[in-house]
């Protein structure tokens, strides 16, 4: 199964792209993660702009929603909320049909973040009949570094609540493939 991990976050020591590049790493050989960590390259979104040809960063983007069997978005909050660059990324796909019926999973890097969970949930609800909300797993990351973010998630019990999820989102796939 392929799957593409969206991080939400610009930030280059992103505790979410960490976490997700852990993921990749865990999924071994029955699921292929790539990992995106490419919202901060995307243009501002505009209707005007969503003609051919799109932006080559927006068409990139676009490309691997459609060639992945499924999505696992990861995003810190910002402010309360679903940070711009992350719902940026959403709106250039929200008149598209590569989002449609695509299977969303979330995982979440911190203890807290639950106004924007809320939020990102009801977007990806709007989006996408796909999402469904059971298909999630939190971890506990914040001011850890991305090498400390990969130890930890190597350890037993994270690396087992990794493999549960992602047999989630396997199960949620083959349920929207019926």
């Amino acid at each position: 199964m392929k799957l593409l991990a969206i991080s939400g976050s610009g930030r280059a020591t992103s505790t979410n792209t960490a976490l997700l590049k852990s993921v990749s790493e865990i999924a071994g050989s029955d699921h292929r993660v790539t990992v995106f960590a490419g919202v901060a390259d995307l243009p501002v979104f505009s209707p005007d702009a969503e003609q051919d040809p799109l932006p080559l960063p927006v068409r990139s983007f676009i490309d691997l929603i459609r060639e992945n069997d499924a999505l696992i978005i990861s995003s810190p909050e910002y402010i309360r909320a679903i940070p711009g660059g992350l719902k940026n990324a959403i709106d250039w796909l929200v008149s598209r049909d590569e989002i449609i019926g695509k299977p969303i999973a979330l995982l979440h890097a911190s203890h807290r973040g639950d106004d924007m969970l809320a939020q990102l949930r009801l977007v990806l609800a709007t989006v996408s009949d796909g999402f469904t909300p059971e298909a999630f797993a939190r971890f506990d990351l914040m001011k850890l570094s991305p090498e400390q973010i990969h130890q930890t998630m190597l350890e037993p019990q994270n690396r087992s609540q990794v493999v549960d999820f992602l047999a989630q989102l396997t199960r949620q796939v083959a349920q929207i493939r019926a």
